[in-house]
């Protein structure tokens, strides 16, 4: 029987998470079929999965290929109309899937949605990761309804309409399986993080559309694999954001070099406040940037 949607959870060596989200998943998660992709774990993940949660498929990856690579390989071995990238670390309620899909089909110009994405630690308010939709600024700098910069806003029913964006949260995304293969899906080479605003660029560059429908709305507990204030994560955001502008701007050059400023400013500012291993971050992304763009 052909499947119409397929929810796709990544995972390494995520046992307990998958032992405290993927059951509200289950439970909430009519007519679609749920996989868990493991990316390479070496924790307890695939006993976890065969003895407590046996309805679930496993697609296990022979290694970690980071959340790009990893959803790419997954998805390669899905057939389905639709396909739902969820975050591991994602508590989903009753009927959080159906008015994505009920959206998508009555628009087949919108090729993915997101719904709101708010805190699981704090339900009431946004999380950071995609909140109520996600925008960029015109030097590339993502931000979203509900949230700005580091702050986000308490959810009262302010951002309960559908609106287009321009970007959908990679912490629950929905979006038309065939688009995304034929658009390239994640640039393996961002590894993780911003991978899926540089996929949304290439969709909106390609004359697709995209929404966020708050109508849907999912529980996330964010920071679950780095920490906001990790140096890693400050590496990978600052080097992709500025290959995903290279590799999608049109006349980038401009943006490019007001960002050369800007970067150096927030490495400054690291180092002021004491936080070296950003303002080393920021440094290596620059240098890694420029050595990878030529592949673009």
């Amino acid at each position: 029987m052909e499947v119409e949607t397929s929810v796709i959870i990544l995972n390494w060596n995520g046992a307990e998470m998958l032992r405290t989200y993927l059951p509200s998943v289950i439970a909430h998660t009519a007519d679609a079929e749920i996989i868990v992709a493991d990316n390479g774990s070496t924790d307890n993940s695939l006993e976890v999965l065969k003895k407590e949660f046996p309805s679930v498929r496993t697609i296990v990856l022979d290694r970690n290929y980071g959340f790009a690579e990893g959803y790419n390989r997954a998805i390669e071995q899905v057939d389905s109309r639709y396909v739902v990238l969820l975050n591991s670390d994602v508590e989903t309620p009753e009927n959080w899937l159906a008015p994505l899909l009920d959206y998508m089909e009555a628009h087949p110009e919108v090729a993915a949605v997101q719904p709101k994405v708010l805190s699981w630690r704090q339900r009431d308010y946004f999380e950071h990761a995609g909140a109520a939709g996600g925008y960029l600024s015109w030097l590339g700098y993502p931000y979203c309804r509900g949230r700005r910069f580091g702050r986000v806003e308490q959810d009262h029913g302010q951002y309960d309409t559908v609106i287009p964006v321009d970007w959908t949260s990679g912490a629950c995304m929905c979006v038309r399986t065939r688009t995304y293969k034929e658009t390239g899906g994640l640039d393996a080479a961002f590894f993780a993080h911003m991978e899926e605003i540089d996929l949304c660029w290439r969709m909106r560059n390609k004359g697709w559309k995209l929404a966020c429908v708050p109508q849907s709305a999912v529980y996330h507990l964010g920071g679950g694999s780095l920490s906001y204030d990790n140096p890693r994560k400050t590496y990978l955001n600052f080097r992709n954001n500025l290959l995903m502008i290279y590799k999608n701007r049109r006349f980038p050059w401009l943006v490019l070099t007001l960002r050369f400023f800007l970067d150096y400013a927030a490495a400054t500012m690291f180092l002021v406040t004491s936080r070296t291993g950003s303002a080393k971050a920021v440094l290596s992304a620059r240098k890694d940037y420029h050595r990878m763009r030529k592949n673009y």
